[in-house]
């Protein structure tokens, strides 16, 4: 199990009479992610302010600001309990056995354009077995031709893009992996997270984003950008691609400072948490989705 305490600060200046903003940068709650404490703290103290958590344990704030400055820092420990297993009895699903809610996670969507890129898929990865460990080659495959180069792509950058570019960011490789695995009839989601354990050497600390696949029925992580340990990834969001999960949506003339983000990891080998390794088994964060969705439809 590991343990990881983070903070996470949100500098903005209001220039209108208001200004809306939706945020979803806390931890999501899951059977897997513990959020053990948590402190959120607001300078505006006539801000608006109300939480909201979706059914699958993902968090958002809404939030109306009134002119001026605007501060928002929020603290937490989380305690996460990765599902391991072992990778050789992992199977790709048939369309036929995915519940209808995993069906938006194989379709194309905005950043990740997999009809446009099924010939590539079928081509580097067709003839390979199923399973995780074609998984695993896709993000390999990705992770030797992009890249990692801060400042390489934008907002709009979108996964043909970074195909064609060959360098992009954590999201870029995200969007890639998850249009080559859609492409192959498998379901996969972009997550939005923080990170432990990445180099130095790639700058501060910044919100990450990485993969999450469907297999045997159950969500399973995986980093194309490999920047870090897989058991050191706060999940904060998922999505189809980072259109759905963005940490800070506004609504309004406002002006943004990048984020001041730090996180340590506790070690406690006594009590049984350790510092975040990589490691030859599957690892998830997530709720069994499909014994859930089972289970809440009597079946």
């Amino acid at each position: 199990m590991v343990r990881l305490k983070f903070s996470i600060t949100l500098n903005y200046q209001v220039l209108d009479a208001s200004a809306d903003f939706i945020l979803n940068f806390q931890p999501a709650f899951t059977e897997r992610q513990k959020v053990l404490n948590e402190e959120l703290q607001i300078n505006q103290d006539n801000a608006a302010v109300t939480q909201l958590t979706r059914a699958d344990g993902i968090r958002y704030i809404k939030l109306r600001a009134g002119t001026g400055p605007l501060s928002i820092f929020y603290s937490g420990t989380v305690d996460i309990d990765h599902y391991q297993e072992d990778p050789d009895s992992l199977h790709e699903m048939q369309i036929s056995e995915l519940p209808i809610d995993v069906m938006p996670f194989v379709y194309p969507s905005r950043y990740c354009q997999s009809d446009e890129l099924t010939a590539l898929a079928n081509f580097e990865f067709g003839a390979m077995k199923p399973g995780y460990h074609r998984v695993v080659a896709i993000q390999q495959w990705v992770n030797r031709r992009i890249k990692f180069q801060i400042g390489s792509s934008g907002s709009t950058t979108t996964a043909r893009d970074t195909l064609l570019g060959h360098a992009g960011v954590c999201r870029d490789f995200a969007h890639l992996m998850i249009a080559l695995c859609r492409a192959l009839n498998m379901p996969a989601r972009f997550v939005s997270g923080i990170d432990y354990g990445a180099d130095p050497s790639l700058g501060p600390t910044d919100f990450h984003a990485y993969v999450e696949v469907m297999l045997s029925g159950r969500w399973y992580l995986f980093d194309p950008s490999d920047v870090s340990p897989t058991m050191g990834l706060v999940r904060l969001g998922t999505g189809r691609d980072a259109a759905d999960v963005s940490f800070a949506t506004v609504f309004g003339n406002v002006l943004t400072q990048s984020p001041v983000i730090e996180i340590q990891a506790v070690v406690d080998e006594q009590n049984g948490f350790y510092l975040p390794v990589r490691q030859q088994n599957a690892l998830s964060s997530s709720d069994n989705f499909v014994s859930t969705f089972n289970a809440s439809y009597g079946k």
